[in-house]
């Protein structure tokens, strides 16, 4: 009886990641034909260089073993110039107790950057949640806005307070009241896009690329001149 049970485990086992790897085959072939359709580069090697090259982004500095997969890259047309682009998913791990009781966790999420054609201040916006408002509490606040609707949905930071106002002018405070996207992070040269917990279907990709094109369209025009009247 139990060699039976055992070999019925190891069936299992055996079954489950025959399975898993079965659906990551999949993803990739999809990951594959979606950057055919964007005109993007796919790359499904691992590449653990990613978190070093986006460490501006707390996001992929979480755990260890930490490296970016099925990765889409090239460019795509955004504040009326060719920007840079990368997109895939991203991996790291949590190691927790000691000893026996010692366990790893996996997480998987997706991302999306965009290169900005030039450098700007840095700005955050990301949904509001219950510690934001006990931070608010020991004076750790945000920045707000007229809208008192837009200021208790979403979290604003910046490095330069007018050009926070400059972006979220009322039409876009709107737009992302309509669409409440998970994260938009703007800084060292790139926005970064995702909510570091979950991975998107293709169809999310799009979904996601057609936002960041809406977005962009929202900047002011004599805000993008400006911009890239500024040295490099």
């Amino acid at each position: 009886m139990v060699p039976f049970v055992v070999v019925l485990v190891v069936a299992i086992v055996g079954v489950l990641a025959y399975l898993s790897w079965k659906a990551e085959q999949q993803r990739r072939d999809d990951m594959r034909q979606l950057g055919v359709e964007l005109g993007l580069h796919f790359s499904p090697d691992d590449d653990d260089s990613h978190d070093d090259h986006y460490a501006q982004f707390e996001i992929f500095r979480r755990g260890h073993s930490r490296v970016a997969k099925c990765t889409l890259a090239g460019a795509i047309e955004l504040f009326e110039r060719p920007c840079r682009v990368q997109a895939g998913d991203f991996r790291y791990k949590v190691t927790s107790g000691s000893g026996k009781n010692e366990g790893t966790t996996t997480y998987r999420f997706s991302y999306l950057i965009v290169h900005p054609p030039w450098p700007s201040p840095s700005l955050l916006v990301r949904p509001e949640g219950m510690f934001d408002r006990v931070k608010g509490a020991f004076g750790f606040d945000d920045i707000d806005f007229e809208s008192e609707e837009f200021s208790r949905a979403f979290w604003v930071q910046s490095s330069d307070k007018r050009f926070a106002y400059d972006v979220l002018h009322p039409r876009m405070m709107e737009f992302l009241l309509a669409h409440r996207p998970p994260m938009l992070d703007l800084e060292g040269g790139a926005l970064c896009f995702s909510d570091g917990a979950t991975r998107w279907t293709p169809d999310t990709f799009r979904e996601r690329i057609d936002f960041l094109r809406k977005f962009c369209e929202l900047w002011p025009r004599h805000l993008l001149s400006d911009l890239g009247s500024r040295p490099t």
